[in-house]
């Protein structure tokens, strides 16, 4: 695997381990950080379905499979866009809790099929999760300009391909299918 198949991302939050923990799994309400998608899943074990999903549950975004669960330092799953035809990647986060109140937070991207529309997401979207990730535990908001884009995409829901649309991804673990 070259590195053009690989892109970590780290950065340094002061906050808690379990607040930041908290903001990566949860399932109850949107991840603000993860472009306010809401988690799906069927739990957090190896081979558990998990899903981002529009806030009003209507398209399923990303499908992909739960690869290792150790609370509250790593989560790695598959990632697939459901818009695209592409090879899924691998997502993990890892948090290392340092001095002071500061974790360190690495997303690292694995298996990035190379010169794909995911490919471009990933590259792009690592740091705009970490960023929202840093600011919504250090100051309990996303930017103002993510707010923003944020409220558009839920205006604009009804562009995104049909294929998008929840009922074309059931959500059922990889033993389950």
């Amino acid at each position: 695997m070259g590195d053009e198949n690989k892109k970590v991302f780290r950065t340094k939050i002061k906050g808690s381990v379990d607040a930041i923990w908290r903001e990566l799994t949860k399932t109850d309400t949107p991840q603000q950080a993860v472009f306010n998608a809401l988690m799906v899943n069927t739990g957090f074990y190896p081979g558990a379905a998990v899903q981002m999903r529009t806030a009003d549950r209507r398209r399923t975004l990303v499908v992909g499979e739960v690869l290792e669960f150790d609370p509250p330092r790593r989560f790695a799953h598959t990632f697939r866009f459901t818009q695209f035809d592409d090879a899924p990647c691998t997502v993990i986060y890892e948090l290392v809790p340092q001095a002071d109140g500061v974790v360190e937070v690495t997303l690292t991207v694995e298996n990035i099929p190379h010169g794909t529309r995911t490919a471009k997401e990933m590259n792009q979207g690592g740091t705009s999760i970490l960023g929202n990730l840093k600011s919504l535990v250090e100051t309990g908001t996303v930017p103002f300009g993510t707010r923003l884009i944020y409220a558009l995409f839920a205006m604009m829901g009804f562009v995104l391909p049909k294929r998008t649309l929840a009922e074309n991804w059931p959500l059922q673990d990889r033993d389950a299918a």
